[in-house]
């Protein structure tokens, strides 16, 4: 599906391309949504430029993703996609700067673009451009970015609440409370690394952007982006700390693990010792040998249970007295 959002804030969608001899002239923003080979072909011929295909956005030099053509401006970024899911990813989305327009490659729908859609009317028509619409499109991946992020952080501290806060108050958990928060764990893992690396390539892009003539005759824009490389830079450093605090959270997570699993063990292990003793007894007087003096014993029957309790109570009030227990 290819849209074209034109300067006075209408948009109309270009199903029969075949057919255009040109663009509208105030189309600034060219936006291609999952689009066929037939649909890449002509869009190539009305723009007068080839664009990147599916396979050439997945390149991860440089060079095949940042250049200059024929006077136009390739940029690619990695974006975050299905951050609301358990399984966010990273889509690969192509900005092309085109003479006064903005051609945009995606085989995803992020949440970013949607948002930047819905506040595109508030846009003012003079600063509808090529440049001025990536800045702004830019500056809402970042603040969908940053929200993502905030989400993250919140669920980190609830999960930490968790975690750590039912084990002070000693409230009862299943045996595999803690297995199943590692599962959580993860999943916010995923998120983080998925967000450090569409920051990391959004930053790339900024760099890159920040050089090209047409942003330095729009000083608007190249305050915009100017800000936005800011925010990414605090962002990136943000999400290292969050990183940070769930690998803390993960060792914390394993060591409780460790710990319970270990307390279990010593249960097992001072109960055996606990009842070696009366077992001791039991199996000597249980081997009914004729010569055994006990053996025809009046109280020798709960003699000998008394012997097994008291040697059993033994070594349970030794352990408790040693703190192990």
């Amino acid at each position: 599906m290819i849209t074209a959002y034109c300067s006075d804030c209408t948009s109309l969608e270009l199903a029969n391309l075949s057919t255009l001899a040109q663009l509208p002239d105030n189309a600034v923003w060219i936006d291609m949504v999952e689009p066929s080979r037939e649909e890449e072909t002509n869009i190539e011929r009305l723009l007068g430029l080839e664009v990147p295909t599916r396979e050439d956005m997945k390149d991860i030099e440089p060079s095949a993703r940042l250049y200059v053509e024929n006077d136009a401006v390739f940029l690619t970024a990695s974006l975050l996609w299905k951050a609301d899911t358990n399984l966010p990813a990273l889509t690969d989305v192509a900005f092309i700067l085109t003479g006064h327009r903005l051609v945009t490659i995606r085989y995803a729908r992020p949440k970013s673009f949607a948002l930047f859609i819905a506040a595109l009317q508030r846009v003012p028509q003079d600063r509808l451009t090529g440049i001025s619409l990536l800045a702004k499109l830019l500056e809402t991946i970042i603040d969908r970015t940053a929200e993502v992020l905030e989400q993250t952080v919140a669920g980190i501290d609830i999960l930490s609440a968790h975690v750590f806060g039912d084990r002070v108050k000693k409230i009862r958990r299943p045996a595999n409370y803690l297995e199943e928060k590692l599962k959580d764990i993860a999943g916010y893992h995923r998120t983080i690394s998925k967000v450090r690396d569409s920051l990391s390539s959004l930053s790339r892009l900024l760099t890159f952007l920040n050089t090209i003539p047409a942003m330095q005759q729009d000083q608007e824009a190249k305050e915009l982006c100017r800000n936005v490389s800011r925010d990414v830079q605090s962002l990136s450093e943000h999400a290292s700390f969050v990183a940070g605090n769930i690998t803390f959270l993960l060792d914390a997570s394993l060591g409780l693990i460790n710990i319970e699993q270990n307390s279990i063990i010593k249960i097992f292990s001072i109960a055996s010792v606990v009842f070696l003793p009366p077992t001791l007894v039991a199996s000597v007087y249980g081997m009914n040998f004729e010569l055994m003096p006990e053996l025809h014993f009046v109280y020798g029957y709960p003699a000998s249970l008394l012997l097994m309790v008291v040697s059993a109570i033994v070594p349970f009030f030794f352990f408790r007295w040693k703190g192990w227990l």
